[in-house]
């Protein structure tokens, strides 16, 4: 089943995925894999006040935040995409971050931070120089068990509890 998009009004962030896994797909709700430690990871740094499950992905809005991802076709790996569906989704993803107005984009990955922006070369996770509609950029290492470059849980920690606080300066930018 095709995942719904979790966007409530004013996301605080928005976090962007590049495409959903098969686990994802096949349970209806957002990074479902057993090994992927997303939703420990929000939690864990504070970004969300209680813990939370794959199954409540759309709860995400109460706490201000919402999640979508470039393209809607689950893979099993994310190099499966067509560079058409790539395209279209870099159209319809700029299209929903200008109509919802996130303060923060969160991309969880680096090649989808790359893609969005046409790079060869990023600096690696953490915030970034650029805007998109007047969101301010933070890229987040791939929660993925798979991930050689943050293989543990502290590893991929670390840029969660970052990105908290880089909302948090910001937030406070535009309400001075």
């Amino acid at each position: 089943m095709p995942l719904r998009n979790v966007i409530g009004p004013n996301p605080r962030i928005l976090f962007v995925g590049i495409n959903p896994s098969l686990r994802s797909e096949a349970l209806g709700h957002h990074f479902a894999g057993p090994g992927n430690p997303f939703w420990r990871l929000l939690y864990a740094a504070r970004l969300i006040p209680e813990p939370l499950s794959f199954a409540e992905d759309q709860r995400l809005t109460e706490f201000g935040m919402a999640l979508t991802n470039l393209c809607p076709r689950a893979t099993r790996a994310a190099s499966e995409l067509r560079p058409d569906e790539m395209k279209a989704g870099l159209r319809i993803l700029d299209a929903r971050i200008r109509r919802i107005r996130p303060t923060v984009v969160a991309f969880v990955g680096i090649t989808l931070y790359q893609y969005f922006f046409g790079l060869t070369a990023s600096g690696g996770a953490g915030a970034k120089p650029e805007t998109i509609h007047g969101a301010r950029v933070f890229v987040l290492p791939n929660p993925s068990g798979l991930n050689a470059a943050f293989p543990g849980f502290a590893d991929k920690l670390v840029w969660f509890k970052r990105l908290r606080s880089f909302e948090s300066r910001v937030a406070a930018r535009q309400t001075a």
